[in-house]
């Protein structure tokens, strides 16, 4: 049976320092995300400089949700007040995604930044932070689902070291099967950076093409980033995580933002005017020139130049 197979890199050594690929590839995926959204604020003409401002209360607030969402079912689970431990524990994706946009809303509310605009933006900065960042979840084999025969499955062999989380898929040889493997699992992290990659697509060719209302963009991603957990965390129920009835609390909460990325996206369709470059001129495009290479499919958001 075909599967994919590599040795786990749990480690990533550089002379005397040592890292975890799975920090590392967070870190650049953040990093990356905010690089291109600073890119596209400048390609409709605004002056980058207040979402600069707004770069290390996201990551604070990604730290802290990443934290604080797990600390529901852990407190069922009876963990105590431990579960609210901002620093000891597991960690979400979804809840890093949810801390960083709470608190971006609220800095850029008190910064007077046009937000519908930046959260529309977000979407690609989002979208690109989860590709990169599951990169180091693929370098340490995290986030394995269950047994499965198909030919993308991850297959374990005697002697890999998988993430702490997966210690129980591993095995000698001798406590090898008889195809002399461990078992082939759901490469779920795997999953999720090719739908990731398939929705930063998306939400370009509907930038490029389709300009949405205000808003609708970025609910775009909150709909399909949130079903695509629900349906992909599927894969990892009986794995470990922590559950509510036939469900993983990831898969709660994922569904929980894909009705609200819905009910956002036909809120502002009625509410907001649609994205143009004379919109963006009345919430301060003008400020920052657009670089010349820029000049793409999305002309309808560019800030015409001024005249006389």
């Amino acid at each position: 049976m075909a599967a994919i197979a590599y040795p786990p890199i749990p480690v990533w050594e550089i002379g005397p320092l040592q890292f975890s690929l799975h920090g590392v590839f967070a870190a650049v995926g953040f990093f990356a995300g905010f690089w291109l959204v600073v890119r596209l604020l400048e390609r409709r003409g605004f002056d980058p400089a207040g979402f600069h401002s707004l770069a290390v209360w996201i990551l604070i607030g990604g730290l802290l949700g990443a934290r604080l969402l797990t600390a529901p079912a852990a407190l069922l689970d009876g963990a105590g007040w431990a579960a609210l431990n901002p620093v000891v524990g597991n960690y979400s994706i979804m809840g890093g995604f949810a801390g960083g946009i709470v608190v971006g809303l609220w800095r850029m509310r008190r910064s007077r930044l046009p937000i519908l605009l930046h959260l529309d933006l977000a979407g690609f900065g989002l979208a690109t932070g989860t590709v990169v960042g599951r990169i180091g979840d693929l370098a340490i084999v995290e986030h394995l689902g269950r047994a499965t025969t198909a030919a993308w499955g991850y297959e374990v062999r005697p002697g890999y070291d998988l993430a702490p989380q997966h210690n129980g898929l591993e095995c000698t040889v001798a406590e090898a099967g008889p195809d002399a493997i461990c078992g082939v699992y759901h490469h779920v992290a795997l999953y999720d950076m090719v739908g990731a990659g398939i929705l930063l697509a998306v939400l370009w060719l509907i930038y490029r093409r389709a300009p949405l209302r205000y808003g609708q963009l970025f609910s775009v991603w909150v709909a399909w980033y949130g079903l695509q957990r629900f349906v992909l965390d599927s894969l990892r129920f009986g794995m470990g995580d922590a559950t509510l009835g036939g469900f993983t609390w990831n898969q709660v909460s994922a569904l929980g933002g894909a009705a609200l990325g819905a009910a956002l996206f036909w809120w502002f369709g009625r509410r907001r005017p649609r994205a143009s470059a004379e919109e963006d001129a009345k919430l301060g495009a003008g400020s920052a020139p657009a670089p010349q290479e820029s000049r793409t499919g999305e002309d309808h958001l560019r800030h015409p130049p001024e005249v006389g």
